[in-house]
């Protein structure tokens, strides 16, 4: 079976690549085409030949959670999102809206201690924003909050220990 990726280059949705390989181990490729020359000279540079051209690719920054990769190639800059078949599918369906919907608990993902509790009852945060300082393995551990939100109330306090999945913020 051929697992597909779908490739939108600097968000113009209107002209997806299809990328696709014949098995797991296999290099990916553009549909109905050969598999380019792709060599990994470094951390995060290659050597790509396609087409009888050589090519310098560097990776600029890599976003799993969004599936976005940004790459030099050359002298230009591009971003190329990924989807599977399946998030393709749950976009064009309108079902990725979901993923938007607020979050309404944050817990602990590991035990630790608070250390300091970085946001107010009533204060709004973004996704991302950092929330808390969580000590684990004496190490400090940002928790961020995981959507837009209103932090509607604070369960822990600082200097408090906490277990892995133990409540910390509710948030509407």
């Amino acid at each position: 079976m051929c697992a597909k990726l779908f490739a939108t280059i600097n968000a113009r949705p209107d002209d997806p690549l299809t990328l696709e390989r014949a098995a797991p181990s296999a290099p990916w490729r553009l549909s109905g085409q050969p598999a380019p020359d792709l060599v990994r000279t470094g951390p995060g540079t290659y050597s790509l030949v396609h087409n009888g051209r050589s090519f310098k690719v560097l990776v600029l920054k890599e976003d799993r959670e969004n599936g976005t990769v940004r790459l030099r190639i050359g002298a230009h800059t591009y971003t190329v999102k990924l989807e599977d078949e399946q998030a393709q599918l749950m976009r064009t369906l309108g079902l990725d809206k979901a993923q938007g919907a607020v979050v309404r608990e944050l817990k602990a993902p590991m035990p630790g201690l608070v250390l300091k509790v970085l946001v107010k009852e009533g204060e709004a945060v973004k996704k991302n924003d950092p929330v808390l300082i969580l000590e684990a393995m004496k190490m400090e551990n940002v928790i961020k909050a995981p959507g837009d939100a209103v932090v509607k109330r604070i369960h822990v306090q600082e200097r408090t220990a906490v277990e892995k999945g133990q409540l910390l913020l509710n948030f509407e």
